[in-house]
């Protein structure tokens, strides 16, 4: 399979065309608008007017369709001038040039899938993945294009999957860069549908579901690859922290670390620390924390008024009840304190609050 990432120019397409022509294969002309598809099969007809050229696209008919697919297969037609439906289910493998117009404004996955479309025989294969001319491309299409040109042997689909996700940023489920679903619910969040997942794939019964309490807060709280270099070792450490119900949980588990890996930094302290929080909280009723401006917001069904006033007397003058829908507590921020020391006086607070009821 030979690649080439070209500025649009009709004239080396044709010659592409022509090229492939001459020795008896088929073409594949991808033009992804279907409202100016027909203007471009015209264009296509004038660089190569010997050839039978046929149009493809996902607003026509089943009946009309097939007949496209088979004039393709029986070598009726010579030129494809098509949308994106070539992407999957296609297999003609007298097709062995591909030109792609404004290959830049797909991704990479799609693009290697696209391309997977010819070379499907003996025969050497063409991709010429094309640009609008003096285009100032961005450097997230520039390296898209860049990969699409380096991976070629067959077997390179996981190579692209891995730069793909590279370019795209898809974050760090492992480290403090988070995003797409890891970000939406949170890491232990997405720790309990997973295994939640596994549970069902291996046909064991769910886990009883307890009270749960979501974290959103601003604090560094997760576990660095300076600290611990294996995937696999952070992920078993994330799980024993998630585990943390007490301070004993947490002492414990610090110790361990300890012995194992070193001082914990401040990020692993801060992980901890929000795990305890999320335990206290889930036990005292609240079922949400967020931070926002100068405050932390605690929220539950109902406001515990047992709890709103503990707090109040622990923390004078910086809390508050808001009676919205839903209703919550709002803790003034201590700004001569570190956001870790803001959030063990909470869970303090609501610490004494649970011991308190036990009484």
């Amino acid at each position: 399979m030979q690649t080439y990432i070209i500025d649009h120019d009709d004239g080396m397409i044709a010659e592409a065309i022509h090229r492939e022509l001459r020795r008896g294969g088929q073409v594949f002309y991808l033009h992804n608008k279907i409202e100016d598809i027909q203007n471009t099969a015209a264009r296509v007809a004038e660089m190569a007017p010997e050839a039978r050229v046929v149009v493809g696209h996902g607003q026509m008919g089943e009946e009309e369709l097939s007949e496209v697919w088979r004039k393709l297969l029986d070598h009726d037609a010579d030129i494809l001038v098509c949308t994106t439906i070539i992407e999957t289910g296609v297999d003609i493998p007298n097709c062995n040039t591909l030109i792609i117009e404004n290959a830049c404004n797909f991704g990479l996955a799609q693009l290697h899938q696209i391309r997977g479309r010819v070379g499907r025989s003996s025969r050497r294969a063409y991709a010429y993945l094309t640009v609008p001319p003096f285009k100032s491309l961005t450097e997230t299409a520039s390296k898209r294009l860049q990969a699409i040109r380096e991976f070629t042997e067959f077997g390179s689909g996981i190579k692209i999957a891995m730069r793909d996700l590279q370019i795209r940023g898809a974050g760090n489920l492992l480290g403090s860069d988070q995003s797409g679903q890891v970000e939406s619910v949170g890491y232990d969040m997405y720790m309990k549908m997973l295994s939640a997942a596994v549970r069902k794939v291996k046909g064991e019964a769910p886990i009883a579901q307890d009270i749960e309490c979501l974290v959103d807060i601003r604090i560094e709280a997760h576990i660095p690859e300076t600290y611990i270099e294996s995937s696999q070792l952070r992920l078993e450490v994330y799980r024993m922290i998630a585990s943390v119900r007490s301070e004993a949980d947490a002492t414990d588990v610090i110790d361990e670390l300890i012995d194992r890996f070193g001082e914990p930094p401040k990020a692993v302290l801060g992980l901890i620390t929000v795990s305890r929080l999320r335990s206290r909280a889930a036990e005292a009723g609240i079922k949400e924390i967020r931070q926002a401006e100068g405050r932390y917001l605690l929220y539950s069904d109902t406001i515990n008024l047992e709890i709103f006033a503990r707090l109040a007397e622990k923390l004078p003058r910086r809390v508050t009840i808001v009676d919205k829908n839903p209703p919550y507590i709002a803790v003034k921020v201590n700004t001569e304190k570190s956001a870790a020391d803001n959030l063990k006086e909470i869970l303090d607070a609501l610490g004494e609050t649970e011991e308190n009821a036990a009484q």
